[in-house]
């Protein structure tokens, strides 16, 4: 599983037009799922995901996670995260994740976040999607488990 997270001081994302979720200040997170992922990866990185420091602290410096400043959490499917891009010059996506198995890890991720008591807002998995966003910093970080 892999996951692009962007500090945002606000974010969005629409689907045909309509807003369907928005954050203020916390993280937009990009996932993607590998075929090889499991339950215990999507655990694994959510608990990566928001233990990660990398909220300023009142010296200025990376030292607070999304938990510690109360920030929101914004999660959009991407596959093409998983693409493999060594060769060529068009992306490979054999290792991703098989639509069914994406989504309900998706799904997955989504719910242990908000069992655990993280306000987050989600894309529609699948869906065309434009995503807004005004980064903070900027700050920009790939996490995979």
């Amino acid at each position: 599983m892999k996951a692009l997270l962007q500090r945002v001081r606000q974010a969005s994302v629409r689907v045909d037009g309509q807003l369907v979720a928005d954050i203020s200040a916390g993280l937009l997170v990009f996932l993607g799922v590998n075929k090889f992922d499991s339950d215990a990866s999507c655990k694994k990185l959510l608990d990566k995901v928001l233990a990660y420091r990398m909220f300023s602290d009142e010296q200025g410096k990376m030292n607070l996670n999304l938990r510690q400043v109360y920030g929101e959490l914004l999660v959009v499917s991407q596959f093409t995260l998983v693409a493999d891009t060594q060769k060529g010059l068009r992306p490979s996506f054999s290792s991703a994740g098989l639509p069914y198995e994406s989504e309900r890890l998706y799904e997955k991720f989504i719910h242990l976040a908000s069992e655990v008591g993280v306000s987050v807002k989600a894309g529609r998995f699948g869906a065309d999607m434009q995503v807004s966003l005004v980064n903070d910093g900027p700050v920009t970080f790939i996490l995979e488990v």
